[in-house]
């Protein structure tokens, strides 16, 4: 694998740089690029040259070995990195997990790291991003799919590959860390869309032809907006969620929150033409005039042109409780509310100082990292930091977590690091289904009045995250840690030698080079 040496000569940077795709092994070379995904010039922070977002792919049971070479060199935006490979439990390792000052501490510019891990029984539609401050929005992130070769929904489509996977993003004319709860200038397909005030950039294209089923894999991988996303004139078949089959289910609208994943069957039955694919955005410019907020499905004999313009009214939106797993439903647990060894309830609130609290505590990311507080010997499980925003989980025990809805800013779209979760209460539902709830990663905790509550099995120890996966409330503190077996990391948890140098490298930096 490249390792980073400062002389290396720019041509071999150049010919990594082409690579669209790589996986289950390979090089991601992360560098300072000037893109203009909307048609706006701005720096942005890159892998192996591609502003859309690298592709990662792999099958079921393969051994990932993906090496991060660290070249960011401009300090408009953060020169440090890590990545979090979402949606991956990485059980036994955790130290590959991602989170900066919770699994590791950063990769430093002019340092490489590699990520050596095995998605042990896990197959469908992840992603990766940055998961330092809000170093994603940056334009730091792509797909992430793991093929199953025996797929039980394969006999429902006759088309995914590459041309399949669909990603919506918010883009920001600004550097990220120079934002605070800001507004996106644009929603991105595929890297491709356009602002209202010089709306004449390309849309994206997804290209069809009459008579085929396409797996298409949807993912969220916005800084804020939820999306409710449609495909004018066509219905979809839910087949996957968060990395998690379920039973088909057709709708003609998914509402999908930051982090979130769909796989979908759209068949392409209708007359060969041009449809619009919206993205309407919870935040930021509304409606799809002049093709914002908007891509396009385009039939193989359609014109290139873009669509006419027409408005379809949904008559069987997506409600996530709705959603049946295919495989093992069912949540862990007593089918009653509190049937479990252990039950969480976590308050949030927004504090006038612009920041975020659960039960009290404004998280703030710790000076040594979670894990390492504990392998180093410093601490016992009770006295890990940031103080109030660790809480302990023991191994083998039903966990229920209670998230109430309400506050400023949402709803929020919580994601669990480690594992999925039965959904045992969703947003706008008062109904508790301990029989077959969705599983899934991230959830909407809704608005003032809901308590979405989720289930999950404490069968993977480590420290894992659960935050708002809206980057500008986890920066603000919307987050905490589980600390699940914690007096087993060392024996359960065994990182590399590399990782042991990350923190003494990322301590010696100066603070323009952070």
């Amino acid at each position: 694998m490249l390792q980073l040496k400062r002389s290396l000569p720019s041509l071999v940077l150049l010919a990594v740089s082409s690579v669209a795709q790589i996986g289950p092994v390979g090089d991601m070379v992360i560098t300072d690029a000037t893109v203009a995904p909307d048609g706006f010039s701005r720096l942005a922070a890159v892998a192996n040259g591609l502003a859309a977002g690298l592709l990662i792919r792999g099958n079921k049971g393969d051994r990932f070995q993906l090496n991060v070479v660290n070249q960011l060199s401009d300090n408009t935006i953060l020169q440090s990195t890590s990545i979090h490979w979402h949606g991956l439990f990485q059980a036994g390792t955790g130290w590959a997990d991602g989170p900066a000052f919770i699994n590791q501490c950063p990769i430093a510019k002019g340092n490489s790291f590699l990520y050596d891990f095995t998605a042990v029984g896990q197959a469908g539609t992840f992603w990766w991003h940055s998961h330092l401050s809000t170093q994603y929005c940056d334009g730091l992130r792509g797909p992430l799919v793991i093929y199953d070769p025996d797929d039980p929904h394969a006999g429902l489509y006759d088309v995914d590959d590459t041309t399949t996977i669909l990603t919506l993003a918010d883009w920001y004319h600004d550097p990220a860390k120079t934002l605070n709860f800001p507004t996106p200038a644009s929603t991105l397909f595929n890297g491709l869309g356009r602002w209202n005030t010089d709306p004449t950039a390309d849309l994206f294209v997804l290209s069809v032809e009459k008579g085929k089923r396409y797996r298409i894999r949807l993912i969220n991988m916005a800084c804020d907006p939820n999306f409710t996303f449609s495909i004018e004139g066509h219905e979809m078949t839910i087949i996957e969620v968060d990395g998690v089959n379920h039973e088909p289910l057709t709708v003609d609208q998914i509402p999908i929150f930051a982090g979130q994943r769909y796989s979908f069957i759209l068949n392409a039955d209708q007359d060969e033409d041009n449809y619009w694919i919206r993205a309407s955005p919870s935040i930021g410019s509304t409606g799809f005039a002049d093709g914002i907020n908007s891509a396009i499905l385009r039939y193989a004999n359609a014109a290139e042109a873009e669509p006419t313009t027409r408005t379809d009214t949904s008559t069987a939106p997506l409600l996530e409780q709705n959603l049946v797993p295919l495989e093992n439903p069912g949540a862990p647990g007593n089918p009653v509310a509190g049937g479990v060894d252990a039950a969480i309830n976590l308050a949030f609130a927004f504090t006038s100082a612009g920041t975020f609290t659960v039960n009290g505590a404004h998280f703030t990311p710790p000076s040594v990292p979670v894990l390492l507080q504990i392998l180093s010997g410093a601490s016992t499980a009770g006295e890990l930091l940031p103080e109030g925003s660790v809480f302990p989980l023991p191994l083998d025990s039903t966990i229920e977590i209670s998230m109430p809805g309400g506050v400023v800013g949402g709803g929020h779209p919580f994601h669990l690091h480690g594992h999925t979760f039965d959904v045992v209460r969703s947003a706008g539902s008062s109904a508790y289904n301990y029989e077959n709830p969705p599983r899934r990663d991230v959830v909407n905790i809704g608005t003032t009045g809901d308590n979405v509550t989720i289930r999950f099995t404490t069968d993977n120890a480590g420290p894992w995250f659960l935050h708002c996966h809206i980057d500008w409330h986890l920066e603000a503190g919307l987050a905490v840690v589980f600390a699940e077996g914690a007096d087993s990391w060392s024996s359960a948890i065994d990182p590399t030698d590399q990782w042991d140098e990350l923190c003494p490298i990322y301590d010696a930096l100066p603070a323009e080079d952070l």
